[in-house]
């Protein structure tokens, strides 16, 4: 399979509205790298706060995005039973960069890729584009680890 749905995404993430935000994984190489669909809307949670008449999406959910992404790549990637009870956590964001607002109605697409594991943890990569403009950087760690 080389794309995920929502519907399928939530069988692979605890995330649940309105904090899933990922909409689509597509290209997918398994445990290798895959493109996150956002579409990042005028109604989505934080749009009346952030900020009133001129609403940017905050750079921490495009990091929280990036996340999920990578945490949905290895999920598919990997056994179910290896992932069955399980959760992954964000361990460390290194070198995030934000370069462009990203503002609501648009289309997100995360290009993430894995870059390295070591037993449960693993290190990714993304870049973040509306059309063809660079909107976001970054690189972060992550772990599997057991629901408590």
């Amino acid at each position: 399979m080389n794309s995920l749905n929502k519907e399928q995404i939530k069988d692979l993430l605890p995330h649940r509205e309105p904090m899933l935000l990922i909409d689509e994984l597509i290209d997918i190489k398994k445990l290798h790298s895959a493109t996150a669909i956002m579409n990042v809307r005028k109604d989505a949670f934080y749009v009346n706060g952030h900020f009133p008449g001129q609403p940017v999406m905050p750079g921490v959910l495009i990091v929280e995005a990036f996340g999920q992404a990578a945490a949905a790549l290895t999920a598919h990637g990997i056994d179910k039973s290896t992932y069955e009870n399980k959760l992954v956590f964000l361990m460390s964001v290194e070198k995030a960069r934000f370069r462009n607002p990203v503002i609501p109605d648009c289309k997100l697409e995360l290009k993430i890729e894995a870059i390295r594991s070591h037993g449960r943890v693993w290190k990714y990569k993304g870049d973040a584009f509306v059309g063809d403009k660079k909107m976001a950087d970054a690189q972060w760690s992550a772990t599997i680890v057991d629901r408590k």
